[in-house]
């Protein structure tokens, strides 16, 4: 599933292309994408503004938002041949905008403000200051890997980067959020910042479906330290990268680096 670099890496490509332009005509197929209440017309409104909001895509029209979370192979595409996973399609000015999805589980929210379920989740990595993060994070007692997938505690994140997060951080995915300290927590939260702008710089990463908007692989899966690299040694120490099941993900990590 598209996590927080790949979504951002898709929103910049479509805010360059789509700020300001005309939507000429919208069209939509029958499928599972929408959720709550269908669109109204579009024809003639203007895209203000496209942004992230965790794994989200928000556009802000002239009347409205349009939100598409991606799912777990949805991919927003330029210019691409209609197709049997064609879900959506916006065409603007000179551009044609289409959402493939051969899974459904991607979706699309209308709102005539920013839908309901956008605005309850938490703050943005990118955004939120250390001291707030430490703040959060100190008040749960529940596993830190389960944490950092809770879409209320923190928005974007998911299974890829929350194992490369607890490696880089020399955190077991297992502790309590409650036994860090406030130090190892803004170590924590320095560590996250660093990763997803490293992660943003490379394109994401492509394990199974993500592209971007020109259908182009991001790069940051050769960096991965621990994610999908079980039974690896691991690139500080040398020793098998472990996976174990939390919250019903797999988890990677380094029994070495990641000491409990």
């Amino acid at each position: 599933m598209p996590e927080l670099p790949e979504v951002e890496t898709i929103v910049r490509a479509l805010a360059i292309r789509l700020r300001g332009a005309r939507v000429i005509s919208a069209r939509y197929w029958p499928s599972r994408v929408f959720r709550g209440v269908m669109p109204p017309v579009l024809d003639g409104a203007v895209v203000r503004e496209v942004r992230r909001h965790g794994k989200y895509v928000l556009a802000e029209l002239d009347r409205g938002h349009l939100a598409i979370h991606l799912g777990m192979t949805g991919k927003l595409l330029f210019d691409v041949p209609e197709s049997p996973y064609t879900r959506a399609e916006w065409s603007f000015d000179g551009v044609r905008l289409s959402l493939e999805d051969i899974r459904q589980f991607g979706r699309v929210i209308w709102g005539e403000e920013v839908p309901d379920a956008l605005q309850m989740l938490g703050p943005d990595p990118l955004e939120i200051s250390k001291e707030e993060f430490v703040i959060r994070a100190g008040k749960h007692r529940t596993g830190i890997k389960s944490l950092l997938l809770s879409q209320a505690f923190i928005r974007g994140l998911g299974n890829i980067y929350a194992d490369e997060l607890l490696f880089r951080a020399g955190v077991h995915p297992t502790l309590s959020s409650a036994t860090l300290s406030a130090k190892r927590l803004g170590e924590m939260w320095l560590e996250m910042r660093a990763l997803l702008v490293q992660a943003i710089t490379l394109g994401g990463s492509s394990i199974s479906d993500y592209v971007d908007t020109a259908g182009r692989q991001g790069t940051f899966q050769r960096e991965h330290r621990v994610y999908g690299r079980k039974g690896e040694p691991c690139r500080t120490c040398g020793s098998p990268i472990r996976k174990i099941v939390l919250a019903q993900r797999g988890t990677h990590f380094c029994p070495v680096c990641q000491e409990l």
